[in-house]
């Protein structure tokens, strides 16, 4: 195994719509944000107005606008995309869902880099977004809702695609930015062209030593990109090396705390640490087979391993895990005629995984915690997946109708090979008080998981510039490797069944020159689901009711002025009969989900050299546990971008987050261990920078 240490008409229409409604815009349109169109729904270039499902575009002048130091300062401009900050690069997410947290959070969001999978098929990581360059990306892609056979496991909620900056075409750029708290960041873009095609080099370096003690952040990111062009053949290759070396803050304790300033910016955990490391390379062949038939093959490597302290366990644990994976994803296109045109393929995978806890200190805190959670070695073992997927994709047009219907099966297999001791002992063999130790070790084992995703969609163009649409579909999620095998107390076997969810999406997209929205209303089911309740046990054959509303809408108000509006209003609720401390939690609402949240934005573009835009990001209340007893009240943020053209190539920003210096939570919570619970939210800060184009 490797390691390291491990024109204006319909076509403008769509454009203005791509632009305007599927992003966050702080200015005025650039002509390269005109022509954008996205690829993530369909892996072809596909008219997003058109499409009879919902995505979301930030463009690449938008991402440099922003200049976000955290993927959930981008996202949170995306109706339904509620992320929820931890420290440093951490975070945690939520899609058409409530904040994903504890057993069974990762892998209900697919998340991708260039259409690569960040993470290998049953190896997800909370977190794997830190592991894609959008420092330097040319636009970040959401899709929400399962609604594209394109895509299988962990796709239930959506996916986030991150679409790296085309260094080859673009040009020389590069910037450096200095802010509060020791920030500093340097991004530089190169490529030369060739006569049939071309290379290109992004790189970003990040330093943050922090607002809170004893935290920091040191990252750096490369991508090379080359390609090559004949008549028939196009060839792209890519390859993506990140390392993260960061010093985490852990949670804050005590009601309300991050009202505090002194508790707030302490850091009760100093040697919480995070160390992650990824390399990935792809290549792509297009080949124009003829006039009505393509194919694409797309061979990918990805070589990842992490290490960290769990610093939201009891014992601080640490953790080390890698895995190393190689995969293929295929497709062939045939347009039969005008209307109709079929898309049929394969994906296919194979991932050497690892993963060791170790806990080097005695545990502290009450008997039960010193006499559940041992010292010493608490999981080794390894594992080897196979994944295999094809997948077919019609498309009929057919005047003002466009009908897509989609099929998609997978097969994922595990061989598990357990290295220490099986059951709940300790490492040398000897038992735990209180009837066992916490964590648990089946024996050596396989299981495999098999899935079929069916697809619906369709929309009608009631005019020009009215279209609805609507979707049904079926995602699942395979469970993870660490579902299956990182077992605790008296479980032996992780008797877990695939989360399967059925989704049912309608909406209405409007689009003119001046104005232009997107309105979908949703409502969708999910078995066999997997969470953490307050008192840190996993909960199985959960089931939960998904719906809500979503607005993205651009409006000119005048020549210099536009306001644009990202709004969700969502309830997600437990649906099932289950007592957790006496209380069934059927129709109560789940935890870290509000029902409201949203960025209304206001710009201003007095001249062509200065660009002025004012935020405002809502977050509405929610519960923090489960048993709706406890909550967090909810915030409201002020930031303000100024941009200044000083020359044709030099850029001058600056921005201002929390003007109003509000106090508040990035992430709030319930244990019984720990009582409430809180990441909190920095103050006011400032960030001025100059960006250079060679």
């Amino acid at each position: 195994m490797l390691h390291f240490s491990r024109k204006k008409g319909a076509a403008a229409y769509f454009a203005l719509f791509t632009t305007f409604v599927c992003g966050s815009s702080l200015g005025q349109t650039k002509d390269a944000d005109i022509e954008r169109i996205t690829t993530t729904a369909t892996r072809v270039a596909s008219d997003v107005f058109s499409l009879p499902v919902s995505v979301s575009i930030v463009s690449e002048s938008q991402l440099n606008q922003l200049s976000s130091t955290h993927i959930q300062e981008t996202l949170s401009t995306i109706a339904g995309a509620n992320f929820h900050r931890g420290n440093g690069q951490e975070y945690l997410p939520a899609l058409r869902s409530q904040v994903l947290s504890g057993a069974g959070a990762c892998g209900g969001l697919l998340t991708l880099e260039d259409g690569i999978p960040l993470r290998a098929a049953g190896f997800c990581n909370i977190n794997e977004l830190f592991e894609a360059h959008t420092e330097l990306a040319e636009r970040i892609d959401v899709l929400k809702g399962p609604g594209s056979a394109f895509y299988g496991s962990n796709a239930i909620h959506g996916v986030v695609n991150v679409i790296t900056r085309n260094a080859i075409d673009n040009g020389e750029w590069g910037s450096l930015e200095l802010g509060s708290f020791g920030y500093k960041r340097a991004k530089l873009s190169a490529g030369a062209e060739t006569k049939q095609g071309g290379i290109g080099m992004n790189v970003s370096i990040t330093r943050d030593s922090g607002y809170r003690d004893d935290e920091s952040v040191m990252q750096e990111k490369v991508n090379l990109h080359s390609r090559f062009e004949t008549d028939d053949l196009r060839v792209s290759n890519g390859l993506t090396y990140t390392n993260l070396d960061q010093k985490t803050a852990a949670y804050i304790t005590g009601f309300e705390a991050y009202k505090d300033d002194d508790i707030a910016q302490q850091n009760f955990d100093p040697e919480a640490y995070r160390k992650a490391r990824s390399l990935r390379a792809w290549s792509r062949w297009d080949w124009a087979i003829s006039s009505q038939s393509s194919l694409t093959f797309t061979p990918y490597l990805r070589v990842q391993s992490m290490d960290f302290r769990m610093h939201f366990l009891p014992g601080d644990p640490y953790e080390q895990n890698e895995q190393d994976s190689v995969g293929l994803l295929t497709a062939w296109r045939h347009v039969l005629n005008d209307s109709l045109s079929i898309t049929v393929g394969a994906d296919t995978e194979v991932t050497d995984g690892a993963l060791r806890q170790f806990q080097p200190n005695p545990t502290s805190g009450s008997a039960f915690l010193q006499a559940t959670v041992p010292q010493g070695l608490h999981y080794d073992y390894q594992v080897d997946a196979t994944m295999l997927s094809p997948y077919a994709h019609v498309e009929w047009q057919q005047e003002s109708w466009l009908f897509s219907v989609g099929l998609r099966y997978e097969k994922m297999r595990y061989e598990y090979d357990n290295l220490m001791l099986d059951g709940r002992s300790r490492e040398d063999g000897s038992q735990c008080g209180f009837g066992g130790c916490r964590y648990s070790r089946p024996g050596d084992r396989t299981d495999s998981f098999s899935n079929l995703s069916p697809k619906l969609g369709v929309s009608y163009a009631v005019s020009e510039s009215v279209r609805i649409y609507g979707n049904a579909s079926r995602g699942f999620r395979a469970p993870q490797a660490t579902e299956l095998y990182r077992l605790q107390r008296d479980q032996q076997v992780a008797d877990l069944s695939s989360v399967r969810a059925d989704n049912l999406e309608v909406g209405v997209k409007y689009l003119t020159v001046d104005s232009a929205a997107n309105v979908s209303l949703y409502r969708m089911e999910k078995d066999n689901f997997i969470f953490r309740d307050s008192n840190f046990f996993n909960v199985s054959n959960g089931h939960s009711l998904h719906s809500g509303i979503e607005l993205e809408s651009w409006q000119r108000l005048s020549e210099n002025w536009q306001l644009t509006v990202a709004a969700t209003y969502a309830i997600h609720t437990y649906h099932y009969d289950e007592l957790l401390d006496g209380i069934n939690i059927n129709g109560n609402e789940m935890d870290s989900a509000p029902r409201w949240f949203g960025t209304v934005q206001l710009s201003w573009a007095p001249s062509d050299a200065t660009r002025v835009a004012l935020q405002w990001q809502h977050m509405g209340k929610y519960y923090t546990d489960a048993e709706n007893l406890h909550q967090y009240d909810g915030h409201d943020l002020l930031n303000v971008y100024i941009n200044y053209t000083l020359q044709k190539n030099i850029m001058l920003r600056l921005r201002m987050t929390n003007l109003t210096d509000e106090d508040y939570a990035e992430r709030a919570d319930f244990t019984v261990f720990s009582g409430d619970r809180y990441f909190p939210g920095r103050p006011r800060q400032i960030f001025a920078g100059i960006e250079y184009s060679f």
